[in-house]
């Protein structure tokens, strides 16, 4: 027979105890509540110096796995062959000349000449010194001055910000554009921290004003934007700090944004809708808070740690792209959950029924009518599910799998400079050297070569590399004591597929000395390989972490494992959209990007773990109300529609809001931002309004009494370090 979790009769409750931890920590965090603000408003301050200047020392890469051959390769050219990595091109449009004129080739050694006498450049090299034809436009009216910037990214930028200004516009004949990686890096570093900015502009009073018409009350919608701007100024302070020790992406700031502004209010809506129920039922604020703290409290805290979690697996991986988001995303959580669960109570406390002040909805409509409308259609669609389960189940999962298909056809690449806008200098050079240039320089696969070599087993291999099929020309070898290294052009596109497998040809290759590849198509080739590798470990990570977590809330061995696929089920319409719209080049004049016919290979981990988090950060809100009201009556039915009654409004809500924060930093004009934040705004919406309104109920309604099924082993378990909402000591 199904063994099923029930309550306890009120016949069998235990006797009177001691305080428990959450009675001591309530009276801890509201005893001096004048005194814990003053004490958080200092921290912030102190945050705020310490996280000025962060986005300057924050790093535009980081896709690479250190540990790759390609990483090695890279580090070794140039530290031996520096003039062989150049990252900074100069295009040269002579508009109706030839680049062979004499006036414009007297012109362009000039240039060339004055950027090899800059400090911080070397390895200055053009078409008008080595006659090279890959330096030329195939219309001859453009040709290239290549060099290289030394030093660290920020030393990089630093560098370019100084002389680009004396090379770019017109120069006699010639009109210069300023190109090349460090460009397109540096453009893009600079673009996020304006759209950044821009982002925060337009989500702010957005969000103010939702959070007033959810709350009605303007003191209270004024709290969540308050512990949001705390999150936000203590994790730009943690980043700071990073940056001391590690490279730390400046992608990682946009998270920090939108998590920091979106779960700092999911928590307060949360705890606050609990404060003011307490409240309306007779509580003074001090027990209203206690209460408030025992129940959404304690799923404020599970939620922390399972959205925590998730971000958390991104430090498997090698790439410090991942790694920035996940030490922004934990600190932005925790930050967000301490500000929650400490300067929240003590507001409360002093506001007491204040929080209910400037009622501002009263001027449309009176907030119980709201409240009670609300609460009915709730009700109605829980019921209209539940009767009708078997059918909302399948429809909405046959949806889910539906919208995720073009997944299947997703083809990955790397970041380049069409993550830009078409009107960003560096991406218009790029382009010209893609379309008009024979070969796209800079887009070849370098061999190096280490060890003793003579002249004549150096011809013979390069003999064999350019009898491979996929090779177009091969340049070299330059020779250095006991290295050397050779340029090899693939067909086709830089990283398409033709060039991924041509690096694997040429580390299969058989030669007299070491070799190792690198170039752009075999940095991909190592990314993804990377990727896959550590890929199994962060999802084991996530989910058996996610199942241990909603265990101890649930008490349940199925519900875990219903959270966990119905999250990942939840994810698919983001995924498919991503494809379709991003690869695919669907709505790329709308939303105005181009398209590189790739997704960056980092990019599906990333969106994966922040909104699975998400994901489950709702997930815990409605499963830790259903389980209060079972463990109330008994009644798994009446349970799962209190569940969604009470919390189908809020989460909806809060999906809102976070999706308007998302798709304010979606407005970049960076692709990959754009992506991350309009992706995620997606999963969030379908989370909330499909997911939890839908399928999570017509599951429950289907598997029934055994919902709450669990091993005596685990009974037990549960019951010693389990907790859940309206837990031991709950009123």
């Amino acid at each position: 027979m199904t063994e099923v979790n029930t309550p306890p009769r009120a016949e069998e409750a235990a006797p009177a105890k001691a305080p428990s931890r959450s009675g001591r920590y309530t009276r801890l965090v509201t005893a001096r509540p004048r005194l814990s603000l003053l004490v958080a408003l200092l921290l912030t301050a102190l945050a705020v110096l310490a996280g000025s200047g962060v986005a300057d020392r924050l790093g535009s890469g980081g896709w690479e796995d250190p540990a790759a051959e390609s990483t090695y390769a890279t580090k070794a050219l140039e530290r031996e062959f520096p003039d062989s990595q150049p990252n900074l091109l100069l295009l040269l449009d002579t508009g109706r000349a030839s680049v062979d004129d004499p006036a414009v080739a007297a012109e362009a050694r000039d240039l060339a000449g004055r950027l090899a006498g800059e400090r911080g450049v070397t390895g200055v090299g053009s078409y008008w010194q080595s006659g090279s034809p890959a330096l030329r436009a195939k219309d001859g009216h453009e040709a290239l001055i290549a060099a290289r910037i030394t030093g660290d990214e920020n030393a990089m930028g630093r560098t370019l910000d100084r002389i680009a200004p004396h090379y770019r516009g017109p120069h006699g004949p010639l009109k210069v554009k300023v190109g090349g990686i460090v460009a397109v890096r540096h453009e893009m570093q600079t673009i996020i921290k304006e759209d950044l900015t821009r982002a925060e502009l337009i989500a702010l009073p957005i969000t103010l004003v939702l959070l007033v018409m959810v709350f009605g009350s303007a003191v209270a919608a004024l709290l969540p934007l308050g512990i949001g701007i705390v999150a936000i100024l203590g994790t730009n302070a943690v980043l700071r700090g990073l940056t001391t020790f590690t490279d730390v992406s400046v992608f990682a700031l946009n998270l920090t944004t939108a998590l920091g502004l979106g779960l700092a209010i999911d928590y307060a809506l949360f705890i606050v809708r609990r404060y003011r129920e307490e409240l309306s039922t007779g509580a003074d604020p001090s027990t209203a808070v206690g209460a408030t703290l025992r129940t959404a409290g304690r799923t404020v805290l599970f939620s922390a740690l399972t959205v925590a979690v998730s971000l958390a697996a991104m430090m498997v991986f090698p790439q410090y792209f991942l790694r920035s988001f996940a030490y922004a995303g934990i600190a932005v959580v925790l930050l967000a959950a301490a500000a929650a669960l400490i300067l929240l109570p003590a507001a409360l406390v002093l506001l007491g029924h204040r929080v209910n002040s400037l009622d501002l909805r009263r001027l449309l409509r009176r907030r119980r009518e709201t409240k009670a409308a609300e609460g009915t259609a709730w009700a109605r669609t829980a019921g209209l599910v539940m009767r009708r389960a078997p059918l909302f189940a399948l429809g909405t999962a046959v949806l889910l799998v539906t919208l995720g298909l073009p997944f299947l056809g997703v083809k990955f690449g790397t970041a380049d400079d069409r993550q830009l806008p078409s009107t960003a200098e560096s991406h218009v050079v790029q382009e010209h050297i893609r379309d008009g240039f024979p070969g796209s320089p800079g887009g070849g696969l370098e061999v190096l070569a280490e060890g003793r070599a003579t002249a004549s087993q150096y011809a013979a291999y390069k003999q064999r590399v350019a009898a491979l099929p996929e090779v177009v020309r091969v340049d070299g070898p330059l020779v250095k004591g006991d290295a050397a290294y050779f340029t090899v052009q693939p067909k086709g596109e830089a990283v398409g597929d033709t060039a991924q497998r041509l690096a694997g040809d040429l580390r299969a290759l058989h030669a007299p000395f070491d070799t190792r590849v690198t170039g752009t198509a075999a940095v991909l080739v190592d990314t993804k390989h990377a990727i896959a590798q550590r890929l199994p470990w962060a999802a084991v990570l996530i989910a058996v972490v996610t199942l241990l977590l909603v265990f101890l809330l649930t008490g349940s061995v199925l519900i875990p494992v219903q959270a966990v696929v119905l999250n990942a089920l939840s994810l698919t319409a983001m995924f498919g959209a991503v494809v379709w719209v991003f690869q695919d080049g669907h709505l790329s004049g709308a939303l105005g990007f181009t398209s590189p016919g790739s997704i960056e290979t980092t990019l599906p981990v990333l969106m994966f773990c922040v909104a699975f988090g998400l994901s489950m950060d709702y997930g815990v809100f409605l499963l830790s109300r259903i389980k209060e009201e079972y463990d109330r009556t008994g009644d798994h039915d009446a349970a799962v529609r209190h569940g969604l009654q009470r919390t189908g409004g809020l989460i909806t809500a809060a999906a809102v809001i976070l999706a308007v924060v998302m798709v304010a930093i979606g407005t970049s004009r960076v692709t990959n931002t754009k992506m991350l934040g309009l992706g995620i705004a997606l999963a969030v919406l379908m989370d909330a309004m499909v997911v939890r309104s839908l399928l999570v109920p017509a599951i429950m309604r289907l598997t029934g009494r055994a919902t709450w099924w669990a091993p005596a082993p685990l009974r037990r378990f549960h019951a010693r370090f389990g907790v859940s909402e309206g837990g031991e000591d709950a009123p």
